[in-house]
């Protein structure tokens, strides 16, 4: 059944990681964040979500000064060559679109039928932290496709980014179905798995963080300001969860489920960089305090739901550490964005470091998260200037 949150904040971890060794915090890090006017503090100080929300946070005057410069956004104004893909005007966007469709992969290609091998050997605690894990994962990315469909697609312009658009809300599905076969192959009984596939009713701090994505949604906010919401929705509310599932990994455990999520992270990350290519692209970017303020709010859900309502000490990770990396995280999009750094913090986990590495895994053996369809790639070097197209001439003395 599934618990409730003070079930989930009772749960500790095992005796054996009770000495895990803890990250030392940064002197930058602790100094930035006491500062009564520091975005942190003030992130803290208001009700979560309440950015987005456009409430009692002092953003209301920007906010609609940046709706009247919105007009003034090449990515918004209106198109009348928006219909059509070629000729290519916007290289690095088409760029983007070309990776994502090379990327592009479906659930048939994880195989599970070792997983459960390994889940019947995890512990109570491990197995309740990965159901709730995949609770998140399978209702997020449906609210990620709802803010493209609603939202995105309808506002930007660009045919170019309308095509990424397109490819990222076809992959946003593939993960939403993913992650409902992972629930279905490991959680057996039927009423724990409904209450499960129906987290944002039924668990709290899945519903805490599905709240504030759902709130830019729906929200008057500016397209700028959206648009860094949800790079932290994509960038840092899943950074934590992928960061324990790799932790799962580095064990050798559960390979379906580790395989799924290398693919699955590296088309987040790809999200994630575009949203920040776009934002670099506008002409009136927000005020860094209102970034940091924004990045700081993910934070805090991330940490809250990481390292106290769902625990990764459950599965053994050190909860500070776990922090610290979401930190890192939120610093590495923010210089993304163009912004300074929030928090100072460094990388606590080395494993982590192996996901940014080209696979070495043999191509005939098994796709990896970082292969590509083989081509793709070819046509936006092309549109780049960077190769010549091929030209097709018919003869009569090619070899077969």
């Amino acid at each position: 059944m599934v618990a409730s949150e003070k079930e989930e904040g009772a749960r500790t971890a095992p005796a054996a990681f009770a000495h895990s060794t803890p990250p030392q915090s940064t002197e930058k890090s602790q100094n930035r964040s006491s500062s009564p006017d520091s975005p942190v503090v003030l992130a803290n100080q208001v009700d979560l979500g309440l950015v987005g929300a456009g409430r009692r946070f002092p953003t209301d005057d920007f906010t609609a000064r940046q709706l009247t410069f919105e007009a003034e956004e090449p990515l918004l104004q209106d198109n009348d060559e928006r219909f059509c893909l070629l000729p290519v005007k916007h290289t690095d966007i088409y760029e983007f679109y070309k990776q994502a469709q090379a990327s592009y992969w479906t659930v048939e290609e994880v195989d599970l039928s070792a997983d459960m091998r390994d889940w019947v050997r995890l512990t109570d605690d491990e197995r309740h932290f990965i159901s709730y894990i995949l609770a998140f994962f399978a209702a997020s990315d449906g609210i990620v496709l709802e803010n493209l469909s609603a939202r995105f697609m309808q506002e930007v312009q660009i045919p170019e980014a309308r095509a990424f658009y397109a490819f990222q809300a076809a992959i946003e599905n593939v993960h939403s179905e993913m992650y409902g076969l992972l629930l279905e192959s490991y959680i057996l009984d039927p009423v724990e798995r409904d209450g499960l596939f129906r987290a944002i009713q039924t668990i709290p701090c899945v519903r805490k963080k599905a709240e504030w994505a759902l709130r830019w949604i729906g929200s008057g906010s500016s397209f700028a300001q959206r648009l860094v919401a949800f790079a932290c929705v994509e960038g840092i509310l899943f950074s934590g969860s992928f960061c324990a599932i790799y932790w799962l990994k580095k064990r050798h455990l559960m390979p379906g489920l580790t395989f799924s999520n290398e693919l699955i992270s590296r088309d987040e990350g790809l999200h994630t960089d575009f949203a920040c290519l776009l934002y670099r692209r506008l002409r009136h970017p927000l005020d860094q305090t209102l970034v940091h303020a924004i990045v700081a709010e993910a934070v805090t859900l991330e940490r809250g739901f990481l390292c106290d309502a769902l625990s990764v000490a459950l599965v053994g990770m050190n909860a500070e550490a776990m922090g610290q990396y979401i930190e890192f995280v939120a610093d590495r999009l923010l210089v993304a964005l163009g912004c300074d750094k929030l928090y100072g913090s460094v990388n606590p986990f080395d494993f982590m470091d192996q996901i940014s590495l080209q696979g070495k895994t043999n191509f005939f053996e098994r796709r990896v998260g970082e292969y590509q369809r083989a081509g793709v790639m070819r046509s936006a070097a092309v549109a780049n200037g960077e190769v010549r197209g091929e030209q097709h001439v018919f003869t009569t003395d090619a070899d077969f």
